[in-house]
């Protein structure tokens, strides 16, 4: 790769450009996350359970006493042997941050239907800290469409992202964010998928800011060059 080399003037230039540039993408996102913190909310009318390391909980008691719930649907299939790679790449932008957003009355989670057992393994192979949570046995990633009951992978369509499209996958990559009022009530309030979890991953911004950016265009699929932390 060889971009053009030109002079201080030119490059300045150019960069104002860009920076002009940069700014109104600045500004429409914020107008997205308005319209995103205004969405209606959907109340939550099934009874979900969960396991952690201190028994059972149910949606409700994973807010841990704040009103708001970030979920990181993690893919880890109750027969698989390890996580998603993809999804252990977003895990390692987890570990520093729930702190900070417990302070904004927030509480962080993924939630895999892998058995709790496999996910302890499996957290403490990666060395992480962040709070994870098994659903096996519920419906829970399934009513948020990010698991796929058998019958319908065998058709070889998904409901996934808001549509049917073809898919032979099990288990899908989300978000979803949760809304507990002082009654106890809870509120499904937004959920992203595929790309829109984009925002979650700092190492792939980081790469946005270099000439090569995420280097992905030649390979065989987008992240075919990622590798676990631990197996590079």
């Amino acid at each position: 790769m060889r971009n053009q080399v030109v002079s201080p003037e030119e490059w300045l230039q150019a960069r104002l450009e860009l920076l002009a540039a940069e700014k109104d993408f600045t500004r429409q996102r914020d107008a997205l996350t308005r319209r995103r913190m205004a969405m209606p909310w959907e109340r939550v009318e099934k009874s979900y359970r969960f396991e952690g390391p201190d028994g059972a909980l149910s949606l409700a008691n994973l807010f841990d006493g704040r009103s708001q719930l970030i979920v990181y649907h993690f893919m880890f299939g109750p027969d698989w042997e390890e996580a998603c790679k993809s999804c252990s790449f977003w895990a390692d932008n987890f570990n520093g941050i729930p702190i900070h957003l417990n302070h904004r009355d927030v509480t962080f989670v993924a939630i895999s239907r892998a058995p709790l057992a496999s996910i302890e393994a499996y957290k403490k192979r990666m060395g992480w800290s962040f709070p994870w949570f098994s659903s096996n046995g519920s419906d829970f990633n399934f009513d948020y469409q990010v698991s796929v009951k058998p019958e319908d992978l065998a058709t070889g369509q998904a409901y996934y992202n808001y549509k049917v499209q073809p898919s032979n996958a099990s288990e899908e990559v989300g978000i979803s964010v949760f809304s507990r009022n002082e009654g106890g009530e809870v509120f499904h309030t937004y959920s992203c998928y595929s790309r829109g979890v984009d925002m979650l991953n700092g190492a792939y911004h980081f790469l946005d800011l270099v000439p090569k950016g995420r280097d992905e265009d030649d390979l065989r699929f987008p992240m075919a060059w990622l590798r676990r932390h631990d197996q590079y």
